[in-house]
């Protein structure tokens, strides 16, 4: 089996209650170096680190690669966070509760904004898990509470659609966090 450290990204600069998911906003500084800090004593030494092209996730890539004996990181579009359309960069408030209950209804396969349906992004997650599997070697992804939701999902639920709201995880891990899996073959 593969083991996947999956690393969120450290708190971003941007203002709380914010759909922020594809919108390229940085990390706080000193909550990245600390977050790298922390995941150096925490995950294995050398391993391949992928991360999400947006500047809070490489931010944490550059901080963490010297401390983890690793040379350099290599990003994958497939980690990036869901695409929110025109709702990215707007208060939640803003976007209002009948938004959010369209999306509800129809939750797999509407596109918020008119960006990613959930459908399109857990496709794309998968994508980037059965080429960590076929790689055959652990690794550290460094990513987003969205991406690591997706993880969770198809580990214990598998690729099923339509994915009803209330199947996908609430608690997101804090920033900086991590979490390990042991990757389950492709089905």
């Amino acid at each position: 089996m593969v083991s996947l450290w999956l690393v969120r990204h450290a708190q971003p600069l941007v203002a709380p209650g914010t759909c922020y998911g594809r919108l390229d906003v940085p990390a706080d500084t000193h909550a990245t170096l600390t977050a790298a800090r922390a995941l150096a004593e925490a995950l294995p030494a050398g391993l391949p680190i992928l991360s999400s092209p947006l500047q809070r996730c490489t931010q944490l890539a550059e901080a963490l690669c010297p401390l983890q004996q690793a040379a350099m990181f290599s990003t994958d579009t497939r980690l990036t966070e869901m695409d929110f359309g025109t709702w990215e960069g707007q208060p939640w408030e803003q976007i209002g509760p009948a938004a959010l209950d369209i999306w509800a209804q129809d939750f797999s396969h509407h596109a918020p904004g008119d960006g990613e349906t959930v459908d399109g992004f857990v496709s794309r997650v998968a994508a980037a898990l059965d080429a960590t599997r076929s790689q055959g070697q652990d690794t550290i992804w460094i990513t987003h509470a969205g991406v690591m939701r997706a993880v969770k999902v198809l580990q214990t639920l598998g690729r099923i659609s339509p994915l009803r709201s209330d199947q996908w995880p609430q608690d997101p891990l804090p920033f900086g966090g991590w979490q390990r899996w042991e990757l389950k073959p492709s089905a």
